[in-house]
């Protein structure tokens, strides 16, 4: 007995993970609290991250996973902080149109499904480049690439200076000290 090709065991990987990103995405708005939403949320992008990997393109599959890791984790220190249920945690409705909102987004996925079958994709002409991840890096970023490593940092600084301005620091106040 032969075992199954590696596309075959390609197309299973992507099967799954393209299940798990969208139960994921179903999820965020059928769960009752922001924090399951928030993990949800998480646990979909980093699907559609791993098979932007599964098909190749690895560059954008790590900006995606490492940008949406990064968003999530900012979503829930804010969620933290200025929340009033603890951590969002507490039931809470996530959908104020329920009807409106199912309505709205199964028409929006019957038009992308069928996008996807009646697009007529285009058949690749020559061989990839060198370097793949460099070609996609200059064609997203350009010289653009500088100004998107100094907002990265600044959006770091930011959030570090979030945290330090929320942070209690004891009730110094009343201490005699």
């Amino acid at each position: 007995m032969t075992a199954p090709a590696p596309a075959f065991w390609a197309s299973v990987a992507f099967w799954a993970l393209a299940a798990v990103a969208v139960a994921g995405g179903v999820a965020v708005f059928t769960v009752d609290s922001m924090a399951r939403a928030t993990f949800a949320l998480l646990a979909s992008l980093v699907a559609v991250g791993l098979i932007f990997l599964l098909i190749g393109l690895e560059y954008l599959s790590f900006m995606i996973i490492l940008m949406m890791v990064m968003e999530m984790l900012v979503m829930a220190v804010f969620m933290i902080m200025y929340m009033m249920n603890p951590a969002g945690l507490m039931p809470m409705k996530m959908v104020h149109n329920r009807c409106g909102a199912a309505i709205i987004a199964g028409g929006v996925f019957v038009l992308l499904v069928a996008g996807v079958f009646l697009t007529p994709w285009p058949t690749p002409a020559g061989g990839p480049p060198a370097d793949p991840t460099r070609a996609l890096g200059l064609s997203v970023m350009g010289p653009k690439m500088l100004v998107m490593m100094v907002v990265g940092v600044a959006i770091l600084a930011t959030m570090v200076s979030t945290v330090t301005l929320a942070h209690d620091r004891g009730g110094r106040a009343g201490k005699g000290g």
